[in-house]
């Protein structure tokens, strides 16, 4: 019987549907890209930047699929055919570009370097195989010993620990300081053995080389009294580390890929005190069915006596016109929801959309939504989770106004993004010589009014990227 139910279950959703669930969970740039690829797979299909909106007008008929064709099903006897989906409440339409970044890969950046240095062909070839191994955080994510494997069975270079070192250490000499270490530990010492000797310098070289762990920890009273400094001493020291690139490879500007770049799909804004919403432009794309596809079956009607050949050309012309008018639907299909689910989410937290105030943003779950506009809670999801929207408070991800709700002391509810917003202005406020553990935030929530467990704030705390009070103690 569950066997039974779970494949009526599966049938419900055609082919047709799924395609149209993964085009409305595209985010803009996505969704620009799966068109072309469309126009590109279909020649029945084309893009038209200058329709008319007086040709919105189309047959959608059923179309049969038996031998004898009703060519008229397919003719578009308009002047201008065209299936325009411009959105009247679409503005400000400015194009947006990707930036790339230009030059040559970090990768390359690096072999530039090998090529003035005089090596045996054996070492340039492992200090290239090296470099290949470099990943793009500036690190080499491999113990020797592996290496040496690698080189053996991948190269046929037999070589011993001494020898890979003494070509590692050449490598690690390379620009940005600090590339090519094994570890966080070695890619902080490579880059303050570079600096110009000082006293601060070479005790912050001991500390990182001796007591890693220590200074990682924030034990910073174990490390005075180990080193028999004072406050201000190792404040100079923990500047000196601090200023140092954990990720020299990040900090290389050269490569050849692209500048991720977020473009909102809608655009909310104020108008005399009130929301207006608009989709991004390019969820609105003008398609049309190609005019030369309408000629070849205004042709093969007007033969009179139809070969086989001529039967089977105007059925792969039909299969085309089929996928080009349930791709243009599909897309219009697309539009409507996301518009329909932008507006009830905006009606759903005016207050914070008019004000910016992120403590209004009012419990809000995907059901919440679906139940508003009568849409499946998947379909509300594949929306939300990728999808950006630009508000006069900044560009926001529309899952981020989706939360649970909590009650206050008083029995009011609130949602949980409330209370990290209020857990984080604690948390800034705090004695960083003494920050506020766990178990402190959580009385002074309750103080607040926020009834909330140890391990309630530890989570939020995570999500908000805020380390254990340890590790936010300064000095």
């Amino acid at each position: 019987m569950k066997q039974y139910l779970k494949l009526k279950l599966s049938q419900k959703l055609s082919p047709q549907q799924i395609q149209l669930m993964k085009l409305i969970q595209l985010p803009t740039l996505d969704f620009e890209q799966k068109i072309q690829r469309e126009i590109e797979e279909n020649p029945a299909l084309e893009q038209n930047q200058n329709s008319s909106d007086e040709n919105d007008q189309e047959n959608h008929d059923e179309y049969s699929d038996s031998d004898d064709i009703n060519i008229d099903d397919y003719i578009n006897y308009d002047d201008t055919p065209s299936y325009k989906l411009n959105s009247n409440n679409s503005r400000g339409q400015e194009e947006k570009n990707i930036p790339f970044s230009s030059g040559i890969s970090f990768t390359q950046h690096l072999i530039s370097q090998l090529k003035p240095i005089s090596l045996s062909e054996k070492k340039m070839k492992i200090a290239e195989f090296l470099v290949g191994s470099i990943d793009d955080s500036g690190y080499i994510r491999h113990e020797l010993d592996e290496i040496i494997d690698d080189l053996a069975f991948t190269q046929n270079i037999i070589v011993d620990k001494s020898e890979l070192t003494e070509v590692l250490r050449i490598v690690q000499d390379f620009d940005p300081p600090g590339v090519g270490a094994l570890s966080l530990k070695e890619c902080l010492l490579i880059q303050l053995k570079r600096k110009r000797k000082a006293n601060s310098v070479d005790l912050a070289i001991e500390i990182i080389e001796n007591s890693f762990e220590q200074f990682s920890k924030k034990h910073f009273e174990k490390l005075m009294n180990k080193y028999s400094i004072d406050e201000t001493e190792l404040k100079e020291v923990i500047t000196i580390i601090s200023k140092l690139n954990p990720k020299p490879g990040g900090s290389y500007s050269g490569g050849s890929s692209p500048i991720e770049q977020v473009i909102p799909d809608f655009k909310i804004s104020i108008e005399n005190n009130e929301l207006a919403l608009n989709l991004n432009y390019r969820n609105s794309p003008t398609l049309n069915i190609s005019r030369d596809y309408d000629e070849m079956l205004k042709g093969y009607k007007l033969e009179k006596n139809k070969s086989k050949t001529q039967r089977e050309a105007v059925q792969f012309i039909k299969q085309k016109l089929d996928s080009a008018k349930w791709f243009i639907d599909a897309v219009k299909q697309r539009q409507q929801t996301l518009l329909i689910t932008m507006q009830a989410i905006m009606n759903y937290q005016k207050e914070y959309f008019l004000t910016g105030d992120e403590r209004k943003i009012k419990p809000m779950i995907l059901k919440d939504i679906a139940n508003e506009i009568d849409m499946d809670i998947s379909t509300i999801s594949r929306v939300a989770n990728s999808k950006y929207v630009d508000t006069p408070y900044g560009t926001k991800l529309l899952k981020e106004f989706f939360s649970e709700s909590m009650k206050t002391t008083s029995g009011e509810e609130i949602s949980t993004i409330e209370i990290k917003k209020i857990l984080e202005k604690i948390i800034s406020k705090e004695n960083k010589r003494k920050p506020e553990t766990d178990e402190k935030l959580v009385k002074l929530l309750n103080e607040k009014g926020y009834k909330i467990a140890r391990r309630t704030v530890a989570k939020y705390r995570e999500q908000l990227n805020i380390p254990v009070a340890r590790l936010r103690k300064e000095i």
